[in-house]
């Protein structure tokens, strides 16, 4: 039969008591042993495919229709949305996410094992939030540092090159001190740089498209990234919230991280601008891997650990004097 082909073992032992039951009977019996053990099985090796890659998340369905995002991409937006207030309730995050309240509770678990939240009931907080100061006031903050970091940068993009620049306050410095050099071909998502970099000698200027955000005049979401990634350049200039000895180059906004993601896909060079009170900071979101950026430039040598962190991964380091 069937089953016995599939299943020598079971068909040994079941053969005794199969001999006294009529032959019809006897092939739906088999027929359904098949069936039964051939779902077993298969349970057995889901099980087993879970166990070694945890990773993978079955697929949340609400009441609202299917949601696919991955588990890992939901606890990101979960801390980007926090970032906003600091706090948020279960209620009004699973309505965001267009998932269960259950769903938000598991991702919660998970990030308060991290230690980058604080559960109460009914809600969440953020640990250590601390509200992020406006793009006005960033602009105004360690200038000093800021202008020797960007006059270090910009000695090394040569005139004619392609060029990404973010939306930091670090590179906002950057781009004026670029606007010195000729014949540069730039793409930004920043007004401010674009303001800075327009009708300068020989530039050409390139402006994500989508809605201006009203606090910092940065273009994001998908028109932005589409925008961009029809690109190839010689330098991205990106900007970082924290850095961390661990997790590397950090951000505070979902959305920043993953334009940072793409313009780095996009050129041969990703430059990073940050000034020495990034080391260690706090921030929720991890832009990828260390070694995705090329060199780091900033104004005081990294801590022992995050020197560590940045030589493990072949970053070069410019102290700007």
């Amino acid at each position: 039969s069937r089953a016995g082909i599939l299943f020598p073992r079971s068909r040994v032992i079941l053969r005794p008591m199969l001999a006294l039951l009529p032959a019809h009977c006897q092939t739906d019996l088999w027929f359904f042993v098949t069936i039964v053990v051939f779902f077993v099985a298969f349970e057995r090796m889901m099980s087993a495919v879970f166990l070694k890659y945890p990773h993978i998340q079955t697929v949340a369905v609400s009441r609202q229709g299917v949601n696919t995002m991955h588990s890992t991409q939901r606890e990101m937006a979960i801390l980007t949305i926090l970032n906003q207030s600091g706090s948020g309730r279960i209620l009004e995050l699973s309505r965001r996410l267009n998932v269960t309240e259950e769903t938000v509770r598991r991702n919660v678990k998970r990030l308060e094992e991290q230690g980058l939240v604080r559960k109460v009931h009914g809600g969440v907080y953020l640990k250590d939030w601390v509200a992020e100061p406006t793009f006005a006031q960033r602009l105004q903050e360690h200038p000093d540092a800021k202008t020797r970091i960007a006059r270090a940068l910009a000695a090394m993009i040569p005139d004619n090159a392609s060029l990404f620049l973010d939306i930091g306050s670090t590179t906002a410095y950057v781009a004026q001190a670029l606007k010195s050099h000729q014949n540069l071909l730039v793409v930004t998502n920043s007004l401010t740089v674009a303001q800075a970099l327009t009708m300068q000698n020989g530039n050409r200027v390139f402006m994500a498209g989508g809605e201006l955000r009203s606090h910092d005049g940065g273009a994001f979401g998908a028109e932005a990234l589409a925008f961009v990634r029809q690109f190839r350049v010689d330098f991205a200039v990106l900007s970082a919230t924290a850095i961390d000895a661990h997790a590397g180059f950090m951000l505070q906004d979902l959305g920043e991280a993953e334009f940072s993601r793409a313009i780095i896909d996009c050129a041969d060079t990703a430059i990073m601008a940050v000034d020495a009170t990034k080391f260690g900071r706090p921030a929720p979101i991890r832009i990828g891997e260390p070694d995705l950026i090329h060199t780091l430039v900033t104004d005081q040598p990294p801590p022992f650990d995050i020197a560590g962190m940045l030589g493990a991964a072949g970053v070069r380091t410019i102290l700007a004097s």
